[in-house]
């Protein structure tokens, strides 16, 4: 049953990192989305949490869902049977189930003067470069056009061995790509406990976590049913995920309705706390953890440029060495060999060499197809401090 009121709260007022944060992921798990018996989408949760929704976008913020509920609805369309679903049976209700879900997002956000859009997602879309910035950029698009991006696990296609299985982690890597501000996972319980709250009455709400130590970890209790394969487990994998890469991570009750109106109402949740933003966080990967497949020379004015906080443009790279594919880490020297810093190039090394001293006016004609103005925007680069 669905509760039209927040629980007691033990914070007056939410944290500032809620009022701060400009992008905001938020996951929706099954059990939140779809009743059980009759099969069909929780029509009153779901109007009023495209409420807070609309109200946020309204704020200025950014907001990416990530919903699950495409197997469990098309399961009931198409009379499977309780209980585990073989893997061509979870595809087949997938793809019944994504119709209704696109339809009941599209249909409310429409309802609200916004516009929603559908992206279907494997492992793969996650962890292969290149696959990982088409993503990104797509997203990135829907969000500079004010709409809403509904990303889901792409199930009617993925296969045991290269998919999440759990929207959790799913959530906080595309918290990861699109360097939000905030993960919010809707869940059944109001946060993290020290036990399994509905196992240990002696159980304590922890509201601030800024770090997932082993003791954090070992009070993670599986909290799955039929429709969520998560528990609390894979919360704590997604805050591993989340905080690594400069977002903050919220664990709220999505079983009342208004659920992120009660976040900023001060409900009580737990909070997890990155060390550092996620543009910070970004630029650090890029500068320390990936290794360089080459490196592009630049002018001296490109070099002012960038030291200026320009993204860097083909006409101002004069040569490049190595072999490369489009979002790989490259070195960006100056024109004497000095290393001004380190980038994710956004064409493969042959096409870069091509467009070089050009104006981005003229990639297309040289390469026949549309590109990015700049061969590394600033958003990808981490230069070298003086």
């Amino acid at each position: 049953m669905v509760r039209t009121s927040a629980p007691d709260t033990t914070i007056a007022t939410a944290r500032p990192e809620w009022a701060k944060a400009r992008r905001i992921v938020v996951k929706i798990g099954s059990a939140l989305l779809t009743d059980q018996k009759s099969g069909r989408i929780k029509s009153d949760w779901l109007n009023s949490f495209m409420d807070d929704v609309a109200e946020l976008a309204k704020a200025g913020k950014e907001i990416v869902l990530v919903s699950s509920g495409s197997i469990a609805l098309g399961r009931h369309a198409l009379k499977l049977p309780k209980g585990p679903l073989a893997l061509e049976q979870s595809q087949a209700a997938a793809s019944v189930g994504q119709i209704s879900l696109a339809h009941a997002y599209q249909d409310l956000a429409a309802a609200r003067g916004l516009t929603a859009a559908q992206i279907l997602l494997t492992l793969g879309d996650t962890e292969e470069r290149r696959r990982y910035l088409n993503a990104r950029n797509t997203i990135e698009v829907l969000l500079a056009l004010k709409a809403i991006p509904v990303v889901n696990e792409n199930d009617t296609v993925a296969t045991a061995e290269i998919r999440y299985g759990d929207n959790d982690r799913l959530s906080a890597r595309v918290a990861s790509m699109v360097s939000a501000d905030c993960l919010v996972l809707l869940s059944d319980v109001d946060g993290l406990y020290t036990a399994p709250p509905a196992n240990n009455s002696e159980a304590k709400h922890i509201p601030l976590v800024t770090e997932i130590t082993p003791e954090i970890e070992a009070m993670a209790g599986d909290a799955g049913t039929e429709l969520s394969k998560g528990g609390m487990k894979t919360k704590i994998e997604a805050a591993k995920i989340a905080l690594a890469s400069g977002s903050d991570m919220v664990i709220t009750t999505g079983k009342i309705l208004h659920p992120l109106r009660a976040i900023s109402q001060g409900a009580r949740v737990t909070w997890f706390i990155a060390k550092s933003d996620p543009v910070t966080a970004k630029k650090r990967w890029i500068s320390g953890r990936l290794v360089p497949n080459g490196q592009v020379f630049l002018d001296a004015g490109a070099e002012k440029a960038l030291a200026t906080g320009k993204s860097l443009l083909p006409a101002g790279v004069t040569r490049v060495e190595g072999s490369f594919d489009r979002g790989d880490a490259v070195i960006i020297r100056a024109a004497d060999g000095r290393e001004l810093g380190r980038g994710l190039i956004a064409y493969a090394a042959d096409d870069a060499r091509r467009i070089i001293g050009k104006h981005s006016s003229e990639i297309a004609a040289i390469l026949g197809f549309e590109g990015r103005d700049t061969l590394i925007h600033r958003d990808d680069m981490a230069l070298t401090r003086k």
